[in-house]
């Protein structure tokens, strides 16, 4: 048996495609509400991450509200309008943006904000180097979506694709600062958090996303390997038809794997495995909201026989641990990867 390491090492050495003592368990986001579900008093998923044995954890960006509306409305930081939900994000209705005059007016929020980065100071400081602690946020795509909508953003892609060039950058150029001063406060993993695709494929074309959206991934994974932490790239959906230009940004990790995206683990492990890593892909819509325990497990089983071995698996939710997932079975998927996960494997004996 190989000796057992820090969490934080446990992850490095997966993101390094390599052996740890067994493989990592972690997650971009967990909803308070299951955090309290446990009743083991805990304050933040660093109390979680140390009580339970999650080997990643971390902080989302936080933009402020602004100004508050009738029918629980709000406008944030970048001046889009959202309706308060029951999980951790919410999702804009309607971004301020229509053309390039819109985009001189807008403000963009400030990267230097300490209000911007959560906890991310206080979990840093609380995990003594033993947690490894993730940064999420979005790069361009998505707050190019929230600021103009999604027809709007498509159709000047092919009408005004110079102005949209400059929406991107500039976003990106933004987001890239707040990316940077979170691996100054202490980040070890940074998830950009761009959905690219539905279930059944991308949302612009391969064509597309190589002129729009990959120059600004390859410079962010670039800054974030300079400033001397990993990238996790997190897109829901299939992702297939993009996934060589993932990996040709220079991500180190692709995250969830989405199960209802079609998307197989082992797959994955077999055509990208020697380029990147693995974070995934407990299914977070069924198994960890209304599976038995022995469901939970069984997930937790096959994704580590297909995706742990030699090394390069994180397994994490097939999204996010979002405040419909049960605490129990979110415990379950702990505990599983504890039994499942060490190395040598030996999953069929267990």
């Amino acid at each position: 048996m190989k000796d057992i390491i820090s969490s934080k090492e446990r992850v490095v050495t997966a993101l390094n495609r390599k052996e740890p003592d067994r493989v990592p368990v972690g997650e971009l986001v967990i909803d308070n509400k299951v955090i309290k579900g446990f009743n083991k008093n805990y304050k933040d998923v660093v109390d979680l991450a140390f009580g339970e044995g999650v080997d990643l954890v971390g902080e989302i960006a936080k933009y402020k509200v602004i100004k508050k509306l009738p029918d629980n409305q709000y406008i944030d930081e970048w001046g889009c309008l959202y309706k308060i939900s029951k999980d951790v994000v919410d999702h804009p209705i309607k971004g301020p943006i229509t053309d390039k005059d819109d985009l001189k007016k807008i403000e963009f929020p400030d990267s230097n904000l300490a209000h911007r980065f959560g906890k991310l100071r206080n979990f840093v400081k609380k995990a003594k180097g033993k947690i490894a602690i993730n940064f999420h946020c979005r790069l361009d795509f998505m707050w190019a979506v929230f600021l103009m909508g999604m027809d709007n953003l498509m159709i000047s892609m092919i009408d005004k694709p110079d102005f949209i060039h400059e929406l991107l950058k500039k976003i990106a150029d933004n987001n890239i600062k707040m990316i940077r001063n979170a691996i100054n406060i202490g980040a070890n993993t940074i998830s950009l958090g761009d959905d690219y695709c539905g279930k059944d494929g991308p949302l612009i074309s391969p064509k597309m996303f190589r002129e729009f959206l990959l120059p600004n991934l390859k410079r962010a994974v670039s800054i974030i390997h300079q400033d001397g932490a990993f990238c996790i790239k997190h897109t829901d959906g299939n992702i297939w038809t993009i996934m060589d230009q993932l990996v040709e940004a220079g991500i180190d990790c692709i995250n969830p794997i989405d199960p209802l995206g079609r998307m197989d683990v082992g797959e994955v492990k077999k055509a990208f495995g020697n380029k990147i890593s693995i974070m995934g892909n407990i299914d977070c819509v069924y198994t960890l909201c209304k599976g038995t325990k022995d469901e939970v497990y069984d997930a937790v089983k096959t994704c580590i026989s297909k995706g742990a071995r030699n090394g390069g698996l994180i397994v994490s939710s097939s999204n996010s641990i979002h405040s419909g997932v049960k605490p129990a079975n979110y415990s379950y998927m702990i505990k599983s990867v504890h039994r499942y996960g060490k190395y040598p494997l030996n999953i069929t004996n267990n």
